[in-house]
């Protein structure tokens, strides 16, 4: 029996050698030296890389902030000047519209001239007889109708030009109200960005956010767009500023033209008036004159009467001696100087006889020529006086030139509160 000890048992493993196990020991120790130097290069480069991003963004955090700040001042510079624009059109829209309100104002009062005038000319038609003349009374009337059609068509054209710049500016106002609500909106949008950051609570991951919004610009097409917006409303501002320049001066013009031509008129109806009167007097002297000489040719023509008559009796006692002579008989009825002076005496009568019957017939044409000529003259003077009542009913008419505002030139309105009594109803301003 062999004697064994426990001790000398082995596990049925395999046992490495000391040298193996030393080279293994050696090979753990440098698999532990590459990798904490693998992980010391990692780390290093980890902190680099920390460091790196952390200033990257950082300074693009920096620059953006800054770009959103400029952005930010350069929306307030073009918002400030868009909302100082925006009051200027609106104050321009104000102004055109109390000038296009002055101008109606004015056309409407140049209805009473045209009212006025049409009436004169037609009063002034319904002269008789050689009184309806073309007169300068009548040439000045037609010369003012036609500066009141004119100037109701000069003013409707101004009225009309401004109401299509009313539009225009309009138009630039609603332009510009909607760019300065944009900008509003964009430059509160681009001032809360400034404001963003990890902390706030509406901050996360977007789908595609890099991506270009649709119906997107450029900017400079903005830019572009802003200073086209600007010069449009400058241009709009300057064309405004001209019509109501030209509403202004046509205006004045208008009613400077009117107003002269009607104090040209008036003088040249008061100065037909005076040529009237003037024609009337002579007339009315003429007519007496007339009416003396007729009296004066029925006197003659009466005292003829007589005279003829006496004729007539001197020639019935001359015939009536020469035939009772004719009676004488035996030598008696001789033919002596009684005879002879008897038949003169006859034929002096005869001859004077018809001397005054041509005489009595040539007054009595004399006095009916003076009796046409001074009905002629009375019809005349009848035609005068009827043209001066006219006239001076067409004087009086213009009066009503003189009244209301714009001097001379009364609205509608004005007459309809005159004629109805409401003067003192309205409220004074």
């Amino acid at each position: 029996m062999s004697n064994k000890a426990a001790v000398t048992f082995e596990k049925p493993l395999q046992h490495l050698s000391l040298a193996d196990w030393h080279s293994r020991l050696t090979q753990l120790k440098n698999v532990a030296y590459t990798q904490r130097a693998d992980a010391f290069e990692l780390r290093h480069s980890a902190r680099n890389l920390r460091n790196e991003t952390r200033i990257e963004t950082h300074w693009d955090t920096y620059h953006n902030n800054d770009r959103l700040s400029d952005r930010v001042a350069e929306l307030d510079r073009w918002r400030e000047k868009m909302r100082i624009m925006l009051q200027r059109v609106v104050d321009e829209i104000q102004a055109l519209k109390e000038e296009k309100s002055n101008t109606e104002r004015d056309l409407d009062g140049h209805i009473t001239p045209l009212t006025v005038v049409s009436e004169c000319i037609g009063m002034r038609d319904c002269r008789l007889g050689s009184e309806l003349t073309y007169d300068d009374g009548d040439t000045e009337l037609k010369n003012e109708l036609c500066i009141v059609e004119n100037n109701q068509r000069l003013l409707r054209d101004q009225n009309q030009a401004a109401w299509e710049q009313l539009n225009r500016l309009q138009e630039v106002k609603f332009k510009l109200e909607l760019d300065l609500t944009d900008k509003d909106e964009a430059q509160a949008i681009d001032s809360h960005q400034l404001q963003v950051d990890q902390h706030c609570g509406d901050v996360s991951f977007k789908t595609d956010p890099t991506r270009v919004p649709r119906d997107s610009c450029t900017y400079g097409n903005w830019l572009e767009y802003c200073e086209e917006l600007v010069a449009l409303a400058e241009t709009t501002l300057s064309d405004s500023f001209s019509i109501r320049e030209s509403l202004f001066a046509t205006r004045e013009k208008a009613r400077n033209i009117l107003r002269a031509q009607q104090d040209r008129t008036a003088h040249t109806l008061r100065k037909r008036i005076f040529e009237t009167q003037r024609a009337r007097n002579e007339l009315e002297y003429q007519l007496g004159k007339m009416k003396e000489e007729m009296a004066k040719c029925l006197q003659e023509i009466e005292t003829l009467e007589r005279a003829h008559g006496q004729k007539m009796e001197a020639l019935k006692v001359v015939e009536t001696r020469l035939e009772n002579r004719a009676q004488r008989s035996g030598m008696e009825l001789c033919v002596d100087e009684s005879y002879h002076g008897l038949c003169e005496e006859v034929q002096k009568l005869r001859d004077t006889i018809k001397t005054l019957r041509a005489k009595i017939d040539a007054t009595k044409t004399t006095y009916n020529a003076l009796r046409d000529h001074a009905n002629k003259i009375d019809q005349d003077l009848q035609n005068k006086q009827h043209s001066l009542m006219t006239d001076i009913r067409a004087l009086d008419l213009r009066g009503r030139l003189k009244t209301g505002e714009f001097g001379g030139l009364p609205t509608q309105t004005d007459r309809n509160i005159q004629l109805s009594r409401v003067e003192d109803e309205i409220p004074k301003s």
